[in-house]
């Protein structure tokens, strides 16, 4: 491995002699050049449509990876070659390939995380912090800390609503297969009686009635109800609204707070840890959480700090941070331990997901089930009950 690290070494000394020995020419001709590449990456960063970034899971692996290559005793540049070598996919490859070459022309892994694109500013904020402090090993220990947990999350909300949905959309299935196939042809036999319908079958005839002549119209206010929640999603006033409603939904807006809180308390652990200062790791965990009312919460502390305002202060304003966060904020400010304290809280919050994510799911599922159960019961009932009708009529 050193060999190849070597002979990359020794390939590029020669261009770099060359330009020395060029003179003021050949400094012009180097100087003019990396204009013009800066202004053909700036075009192709322009035009680059729908360009994404490494993935969660792909985050963690080099993170965690990275920190057992480095506590190994492994020199950065080794580091990286080893990562490389173990990339399957070629957009991957191709990603960390960019940054061992921006490494081996003599930056910082944190400068190349930035030229890259692919990281965001608190990853590489981040790791420059623990370059500089010299506890880069913690640093990407962390982070790999982080995204195992943010993942970890995701696949937890994603299992828990995962099979309620597909009951759902189960439902709504065989409750259109009824209406326009089930239903009708119970009417025909209806039409064959001479007594009245009971209230019910009459109800669900019409209702099948209008949800078969108006299915294609019904269908198409779906799908454009839709499409502009799709292109509206990232307008302030929308992200707001939704955000109030989710957090007003009974179960799940409590468990979407709990996650935005713990990944707070994760991100500020990590930060004020690295010895990060206050205002800066506002800044970045406002960029690093989607969520709305967080990133109006954010701002208004972000601003609060600049004017000298305690952070447990500024926090108390909003009722996204419970009053537990809060005081604990207070203690932690007081006593110079805000990094301990966040990370036992981040601890606490995870717990208390964990628990809460499995309740959901075994409080949904009877829910989903009986749900589906009334709404076919209702439908079987309403068409058999003339049939009861008739058959008592005979005795």
């Amino acid at each position: 491995m050193s060999l190849d690290l070597a002979d990359i070494k020794k390939k590029s000394k020669p261009a770099r002699l060359s330009a020395d020995k060029a003179g003021p020419a050949g400094g012009a001709r180097e100087a003019k050049s990396n204009d013009l590449k800066k202004v053909f990456d700036f075009l192709n960063k322009d035009i680059a449509f729908g360009k994404k970034g490494l993935k969660d899971l792909k985050k963690e692996q080099f993170y965690s990876e990275l920190n057992i290559l480095l506590t190994s005793g492994t020199d950065v540049r080794t580091a990286m070659d080893i990562v490389v070598a173990e990339q399957t996919k070629k957009k991957e490859k191709a990603i960390f390939e960019d940054l061992m070459n921006r490494v081996l022309e003599g930056i910082s892994l944190s400068e190349a995380m930035e030229e890259s694109g692919q990281f965001t500013a608190y990853e590489f904020y981040s790791i420059r912090i623990g370059e500089e402090s010299g506890k880069l090993n913690n640093v990407l220990k962390d982070l790999s800390i982080y995204f195992s947990k943010k993942i970890k999350q995701k696949k937890q909300f994603t299992s828990a609503l995962t099979y309620p949905l597909l009951v759902l959309i189960t439902a709504v299935g065989a409750v259109i297969f009824m209406m326009n196939f089930v239903v009708p042809m119970f009417e025909d036999v209806f039409k064959r009686f001479k007594g009245d319908l009971p209230a019910l079958t009459k109800a669900v005839v019409k209702l099948s009635n209008v949800f078969s002549e108006y299915l294609g119209m019904i269908l198409l206010i779906i799908v454009s109800i839709i499409l502009v929640l799709y292109f509206v999603r990232k307008k302030n006033w929308y992200r707001n609204l939704s955000s109030k409603l989710l957090l007003k939904t009974p179960m799940i807006g409590v468990l979407v707070q709990k996650i935005y809180l713990a990944r707070f308390c994760q991100s500020m652990a990590l930060l004020i840890g690295s010895k990060t200062p206050m205002l800066r790791a506002i800044q970045l965990i406002k960029n690093m959480i989607p969520f709305y009312p967080y990133q109006q919460a954010l701002t208004t502390i972000e601003n609060d700090i600049l004017y000298g305002k305690p952070l447990y202060k500024s926090m108390e304003q909003f009722s996204i941070f419970d009053k537990r966060t809060v005081s604990l904020t207070k203690v932690a400010e007081e006593i110079n331990q805000l990094d301990t304290v966040f990370a036992k809280l981040n601890d606490q919050y995870s717990q208390e997901l964990e628990h809460r994510i499995g309740m959901l799911s075994s409080v949904l599922e009877p829910i989903m089930i009986i749900f589906v159960g009334l709404l076919v019961g209702i439908i079987l009932i309403a068409m058999y009950m003339p049939m009861f009708q008739l058959g008592t009529s005979m005795y």
